[in-house]
């Protein structure tokens, strides 16, 4: 259950706060002069995130490129990376 407290509650009680982040997996809103100022956020949750809104990007960038037309039929993709793939090996196997 997300929670606020104030900086000056998050300040004296630091380790406690990161603790009760990590073992619950919710953000915790820090808040300055009653307005909220930043989240705290356990690593694995940051990670999980940053990783959801890499994942979007490639989404928009594909239909991005979809409306423009830059596309690539299936075939000559998978006869390419075939090429990048043999070629990856023969040099692998002459080193």
């Amino acid at each position: 259950m997300p929670t606020t407290q104030p900086v000056s509650y998050v300040k004296a009680h630091l380790a406690e706060v990161l603790d009760r982040v990590r073992e619950s997996h919710d953000p915790i809103t820090v808040t300055q002069n009653g307005s909220p100022s930043a989240v705290i956020v356990d690593h694995e949750s940051y990670q999980r995130t940053q990783e959801a809104l890499a994942i979007l990007k490639l989404v928009a960038m594909g239909e991005k490129d979809l409306t423009a037309r830059r596309t690539i039929p299936q075939k000559q993709v998978f006869a390419d990376n075939r090429a990048k793939i043999l070629a990856a090996m023969a040099q692998r196997d002459h080193a």
